[in-house]
């Protein structure tokens, strides 16, 4: 019967500790919460105090505080760390609030990010200033761009639209009121068209205007024609679109003069013009010319898409602007248009050159990050904005027959917009034979 017991308990033993690997493989976030969390919260309370010590992060205390510590106290003066605020386990890590003592600042936090990412034994730790003299640790228990989910409160409303997933957990959300006009860069293969569809999916559900050019004759954009309410499909045509868009804009600015308003947002509900926005998919097609009679078209539609760049936030015209390279070398007014873009997403690139396009005069400290994205994990991209932050992130997998279904689901919402019916696509009559209507992002394995 020993025998016997002692077997059952080292098959037992054996078990749990294969259930346990597993989970940590094939379920992160359940091993993250019976396991990970309360490891990494008992590593961080008996070790906080001395860490931030070595890792340069504690300050002489002030002379009152020293003086009463050594002769009232009786006790050994030592250095002050950030005092602990507030500690929160999260389903993906741990967040922490800081109180920084007078002579830190976040950036000091930041730089030593790595160190206390080895000291705690977590896959990533970001560094936020909540307010002045508070920062905020926020620790990723695991590689959550591993394998995608997205928030399940992360849903499209006014002009936000969720679209990927955050390497601290959280979603990365494309808010058109805070950056209206932006460029994302990304080499064939490395996910920019999945950046597109996440994005588009997200904007068919809102009461918006979408307009699109597609100058690969579009073999991308059509399938979403039920929910568009233009498409340009060759150079020509974007430019006659462009020259709509400029005209809309101008009488916009007269409705907010008329009103004495600042931007459409001001005006009431029932004045207010459909925003619009405007997608541009592979940008270098409009810039590029063949012979020399195409300069005149170049030169309108470089034109046109600086001034809608410069001017069209506060008549709701947004710009998205996609392709594989975008510098100096697609001519006169590329350099121009690229500086009024604020948002900046970059996947993987072939070249450096290319990611300093897109990242060095936004966030210099993000170009050695989108460098280094590996081929093998499509969707990966580097997000940032003028304010200087940047993170990385990862859009979830979905095909193009789901965004399809999903912009025939919400066709209805197609605005009357009389200046954009030249443009209007063709919608083909006959609804596909399967696909979900409201389908979820899929996760992305590798």
């Amino acid at each position: 019967m020993t025998d016997l017991t002692r077997w059952l308990e080292a098959t037992g033993g054996l078990a749990a500790a294969g259930g346990v690997g597993y989970a940590k493989v094939r379920a992160p976030r359940a091993y993250w919460a019976l396991v990970g969390l309360p490891v990494t919260l008992t590593r961080f309370g008996f070790s906080y105090r001395s860490t931030m010590d070595v890792c340069g992060l504690t300050v002489r205390p002030s002379g009152l505080r020293a003086f009463v510590t050594r002769n009232l106290a009786r006790r050994e003066v030592q250095p002050v760390p950030p005092k602990i605020r507030r500690v929160r386990g999260m389903s993906t890590g741990l967040r922490v609030t800081l109180r920084l003592p007078a002579g830190l600042e976040p950036a000091d936090v930041a730089a030593a990010s790595e160190r206390l990412r080895h000291a705690w034994g977590v896959h990533a730790v970001t560094v936020a200033e909540t307010k002045p003299g508070f920062v905020e640790l926020r620790m990723t228990g695991y590689d959550v761009l591993r394998r995608v989910r997205m928030p399940r409160k992360a849903v499209p409303h006014d002009m936000i639209v969720p679209v990927a997933l955050r390497d601290d957990g959280t979603a990365f959300e494309r808010d058109y009121r805070k950056a209206p006009m932006a460029l994302t860069l990304g080499a064939n293969g490395s996910g920019k068209s999945m950046y597109q569809r996440n994005l588009i999916m997200g904007l068919a559900q809102l009461p918006i205007a979408l307009v699109g050019v597609d100058c690969k004759r579009g073999v991308e954009q059509s399938g979403y024609a039920p929910r568009l309410s233009a498409l340009a499909t060759t150079p020509d045509d974007a430019s006659s679109l462009f020259g709509v868009l400029v005209a809309e804009m101008e009488d916009r600015f007269d409705l907010l003069s008329k009103h004495g308003a600042s931007d459409i947002w001001d005006l009431p509900e029932r004045l207010r013009p459909v925003p619009v926005v405007l997608l541009v998919d592979e940008v270098a097609e409009l810039f590029l010319i063949s012979s020399k009679k195409d300069e005149e078209r170049r030169e309108r539609i470089v034109t046109a898409l600086i001034r809608l760049a410069q001017m069209a936030r506060a008549v709701g015209i947004y710009l998205e602007i996609c392709g594989q390279r975008f510098g100096s070398d697609l001519g006169k007014g590329a350099t121009m248009l690229r500086a009024q873009l604020t948002g900046r997403v970059v996947h993987r690139v072939n070249d450096k050159q290319t990611a300093e396009m897109g990242l060095a005069d936004v966030a210099p400290d993000a170009v050695p990050a989108a460098s280094l994205i590996q081929m093998d994990r499509p969707g990966t991209a580097v997000a940032a904005d003028t304010s200087g932050g940047w993170s990385k992130i990862r859009t979830p997998a979905i095909t193009r027959d789901e965004v399809i279904a999903v912009c025939r689901d919400f066709a209805h919402l197609v605005p009357d917009l009389p200046f954009l019916d030249p443009f209007r696509p063709h919608v083909p009559a006959k609804a596909p034979a399967e696909g979900p209507s409201l389908v979820k992002p899929r996760p992305v394995t590798e």
